[in-house]
């Protein structure tokens, strides 16, 4: 064999020698990714488990010691009195109120603003607008508590003599306002991506802008919108420090956003300061609050799921 192909065949020999080098360090590479995200998901799965854990076991302490009737329909929370009642639903109707008046407050104005940034505002209002708006989500909340106290309740005293320093319109309005942001965004992001195509065919049939967002753009992102509704709520139920602020420390079953209330995490906040001691049914009083919140948001995530399975099965 003349001394040129035996360097022609050394060369391929040393190519192929290096391309299953190669290959073997890709599928290493590939199989460590592989590890490292399946580890990330367990990691999550069982910090979910954990807390699942903690709370059925520190609640089970709980309802040893105080029936689960009483806790679910006793309509008296007094558990650091003499004698201490316990019953839930106090809490459960000021959390209620506080979602309820924040979604009154930010589903509509959400869904306005987002409706004008997708159809109406041009590409460059919109690139403005869209991130000035997203500034209110950056804001800690116990500044929006405060915000409450000493800006939206004065006025609302003014306006309504009878409304009481802490009270549920005061925390409902901050926390609408925390969660306009994430409704608007995530509406906005729904209804830009509805195909252009639906648009331009409503255009075609002689529809206007405003027949077109309302009936054709916003029906084709119910899914998106409904989504965002369930998740801005959920994100009203657990918030801790604006509602402990603005609308008061006060179990009350009542329905008057001019008095005051307590939510569920207004109550966690307050056992949780260290004054209750370990092991009596005040300190595992937490837990069942907490596995009665969980629940809830439970529920309310199930929900959305089913409508926005339901929802998108109709128009894609």
């Amino acid at each position: 064999m003349p001394v040129g192909e035996d360097n022609v065949a050394a060369v391929s020999s040393a190519s192929a020698g290096f391309h299953r080098q190669g290959y073997s360090l890709r599928i290493l590479f590939e199989n460590s990714i592989w590890g490292v995200s399946f580890l990330c998901a367990l990691v999550s799965i069982a910090t979910t488990l954990g807390i699942l854990f903690v709370l059925s076991r520190e609640a089970y302490e709980f309802f040893n010691r105080v029936s689960p009737l009483v806790f679910f329909s006793s309509t008296r929370w007094a558990p650091l009195f003499n004698p201490p009642d316990y019953g839930i639903l106090p809490l459960v109707c000021g959390t209620a109120l506080i979602a309820v008046g924040a979604g009154l407050f930010a589903l509509p104005l959400g869904l306005l603003s987002a409706i004008f940034m997708s159809e109406y505002a041009s590409p460059r209002l919109r690139s403005t607008l869209k991130p000035l708006l997203e500034i209110l989500a950056g804001i800690p909340t116990v500044v929006y508590g405060y915000f409450g106290l000493f800006f939206i309740t004065p006025i609302l005293r003014k306006v309504f003599p009878s409304v009481e320093v802490f009270n549920a319109a005061s925390g409902a309005i901050v926390v609408g306002i925390m969660i306009l942001p994430l409704v608007s965004s995530l509406c906005e992001d729904a209804l830009t991506a509805v195909p252009r195509s639906l648009r331009e065919g409503a255009y075609g049939l002689g529809a206007t802008k405003m027949e077109v967002s309302l009936k054709i753009v916003t029906p084709a992102a119910l899914s998106g919108i409904v989504a965002s509704f369930i998740l801005a709520i959920s994100r009203a139920v657990g918030e801790t420090m604006a509602v402990t602020l603005a609308a008061g420390a006060t179990p009350k079953l009542t329905l008057n956003p001019a008095e005051s209330i307590q939510t569920m995490t207004a109550y966690i906040v307050q056992i949780s300061k260290g004054d209750t001691p370990a092991g009596t049914p005040e300190y595992y009083s937490i837990y069942a609050v907490g596995v009665t919140l969980f629940l809830a948001t439970l529920f309310m995530n199930i929900m959305a799921h089913r409508l926005v399975k339901r929802f998108r099965n109709v128009y894609e």
